[in-house]
């Protein structure tokens, strides 16, 4: 066990990887001589060279349909897209291309291939670089979608990801990069998509969230136990394959739920969360489900950006009056 961030769980997940297994290569734009942005794949040019770690144009498209025709060949490509937002330029070959190709190809062919990209709020980036766009993914059927909130999955999620026969959106919050450690064992583990995980055990209010948001809930969390309000909160982990079951039992025991993202409201993952919950739990609810979002508005100017992201104090507030509803 070694302690890690997020960033270096990542790093290590994909050094092990390509250690492991000589078809899996690395490509994006910086990826390589300069270690990417957030240099989460730092070193490894140097240790596998620029074969298997690949510097590209400012292309998204282009990297994402290259890694297809990669798959395609056998290789098991690791693209990189700086930011979430950028995957606008790329949308067309990722639900229409990756997403469908094993249906198209009837069979023959995996699109194995692994997207990540950083994204939200809270680093003061400009415009394009902080949008949290991964329920858009979701309305593309054959398209997994991981959003790790901590060291220990970053790494067992992302090498769950490349080895997944399946194209995978592996989404990771640059807020949390090197904020916090926690011990990431050394060696092969992965932790299976699908299954969300309940991070804190409370008996008045869930609180449904992933990626960054996760870390907020826990906060605000903390801050109402000293209200004498103990809150569940629970980690989705992966919005495709979703973990109903966790999420239906966990606001079964509580009657009050609050979902918590960063995407702004209108459409946003939250709303599937919410739907489902109708669906599945509705006899279990003693109060409407509330949602925490950041606003339905264009991602607003750095020093604007406290008041458009979702806060401690949101949070508290919604589950507050939920409780007392």
């Amino acid at each position: 066990m070694t302690a890690r961030n997020i960033v270096e769980a990542i790093n290590n997940a994909l050094d092990e990887e390509m250690g492991r297994d000589d078809r899996v290569m690395l490509l994006g734009l910086d990826v390589g001589r300069l270690g990417g942005v957030f240099r989460a794949t730092t070193g490894l040019v140097e240790k596998y060279g620029d074969k298997r770690v690949v510097d590209t144009p400012l292309a998204e498209a282009s990297i994402i349909g290259a890694s297809l025709g990669l798959a395609v060949a056998g290789m098991l490509p690791v693209a990189e897209i700086q930011f979430l937002g950028f995957t606008a330029q790329g949308f067309h070959q990722i639900g229409p291309q990756l997403g469908k190709y094993r249906q198209r190809s009837r069979g023959r062919f995996n699109a194995q291939v692994t997207i990540r990209a950083p994204f939200g709020g809270g680093i003061r980036s400009p415009e394009f670089h902080s949008d949290s766009v991964e329920a858009q993914f979701v309305q593309s059927p054959g398209i997994k979608i991981a959003m790790p909130s901590n060291p220990y999955d970053a790494k067992g999620m992302l090498l769950e990801a490349i080895r997944d026969p399946d194209p995978v959106l592996f989404c990771e919050p640059d807020r949390l990069y090197r904020q916090g450690r926690m011990e990431v064992p050394d060696g092969d583990y992965t932790v299976p998509f699908g299954e969300a995980a309940v991070v804190r055990q409370g008996d008045d209010v869930t609180m449904i969230a992933w990626s960054a948001a996760v870390e907020l809930c826990k906060r605000a969390a903390d801050q109402l136990a000293g209200e004498g309000i103990e809150a569940t909160v629970v980690d989705l982990r992966t919005l495709v394959p979703l973990d109903v079951e966790t999420m239906v039992q966990a606001v079964a025991q509580t009657g009050r739920c609050v979902v918590v993202h960063e995407a702004p409201l209108s459409a946003g993952f939250g709303a599937e969360v919410v739907a489902t919950l109708v669906e599945e739990a509705f006899y279990d609810l003693d109060a409407p489900v509330a949602r925490v979002t950041s606003y339905d508005l264009p991602y607003p100017p750095a020093s604007m950006e406290h008041w458009y992201l979702p806060s401690v104090e949101r949070v508290v507030t919604a589950a507050r009056n939920t409780v007392n509803a």
